[in-house]
């Protein structure tokens, strides 16, 4: 069995959707443990009799750190808060992942104070999934930092290549950097020394790929600084959303688009299904001992679920040593 903390009070809709969230895990995926960490008072509030079981239980936590707290000071001053309990249960090892819709700056705060970095990794990297017409690509880092050295890149690509290869099922997954052109001499400094570097790496680097090869699928694993990953994934989650609220506009508009819609309604489901946010989880923060992933601060119980599903493969393939295996060689 694997063994999921979860944070209870983390994220816009705590704790209500977080346990939803965790009960809908616990139906899909038969050979979990899941550990709803907050306040025991406000967590049993949305729990009915019998739902509290071996599989699922509480782990009290006396304070939380809002979404609009000070990240670092917060997860210092806030000993007990419910993102601290969590990964010192990780710290532990009595759990073997965290899920958290929280205040990232906490997260990742929390993540590097109680469990570290591997060994070897300069800095973690969040990394987050697409979808690429038929497939995913892998995108990091999303922000967990804003400025990079080439070096930086370098392990981001390394880390992402064996994501893709271990927790995706990519076989020899191609790495590329996110530049302003294909050609080796574009870009800024940082992208021009980071290809030499990611050209050395033991790695299926295919060079530098323009921001409209993300979403085609003719690559699986995306560098990027974090500034730049963080602009990109914002803009394609407005994106994503502008264009249902723009098909339901239309359809609204007349008699005769409301009929075709009917015939399109399949179609229409399997549109939305994969440019929404909440089928694909959460973001796992790659390079700190211990798989931690984020789910998006409005994510709801259906997100939840997959970012819960997110950190039990993540596990499930060994990542970290999978990472600690490749920084060490």
């Amino acid at each position: 069995m694997i063994k999921i903390a979860l944070d209870a009070m983390g994220g816009d809709h705590a704790p209500a959707e977080i346990i939803k969230g965790a009960l809908l895990a616990l139906k899909e995926i038969p050979d979990i443990n899941l550990v709803l960490v907050g306040d025991p008072a406000q967590i049993n509030k949305f729990l009915q009799k019998g739902e509290l079981c071996p599989r699922l239980s509480i782990k009290p936590a006396t304070q939380a750190i809002g979404m609009d707290e000070p990240p670092v000071s917060a997860v210092r001053e806030k000993k007990d808060a419910s993102i601290n309990v969590a990964m010192e249960e990780l710290k532990g090892r009595s759990v073997d992942a965290v899920v958290t819709a929280g205040n990232t700056g906490a997260f990742m705060a929390s993540a590097l104070f109680k469990l570290g970095r591997i060994e070897g990794v300069e800095r973690p990297a969040i990394a987050t999934v697409f979808p690429a017409g038929n497939s995913r690509v892998l995108l990091l880092d999303m922000g967990a930092n804003v400025d990079n050295k080439p070096q930086h890149l370098k392990q981001f690509g390394e880390m992402g290549s064996l994501y893709a290869q271990h927790v995706l099922h990519v076989a020899n997954p191609r790495v590329g950097l996110l530049n302003i052109g294909e050609e080796k001499e574009k870009g800024n400094e940082l992208t021009q020394a980071a290809w030499e570097l990611l050209s050395q790496a033991h790695i299926n680097f295919i060079g530098n790929v323009e921001s409209k090869e993300v979403l085609t699928g003719g690559v699986d694993v995306v560098v990027c600084d974090g500034f730049v990953g963080n602009l990109v994934l914002k803009l394609a989650e407005s994106i994503a959303a502008r264009i249902m609220t723009m098909l339901k506009q239309e359809i609204a508009k007349s008699f005769l688009a409301k009929i075709g819609a009917l015939f399109l309604l399949p179609a229409l489901k399997n549109l939305k299904k994969q440019i929404d946010y909440d089928e694909y989880g959460g973001a796992q923060l790659l390079g700190v001992n211990g798989v931690c992933v984020k789910a998006h601060g409005r994510a709801k119980a259906k997100a939840i679920k997959n970012a819960i599903r997110v950190a039990y493969e993540s596990v499930k393939e060994d990542i970290v040593e999978c990472i600690k295996k490749e920084e060490n060689q």
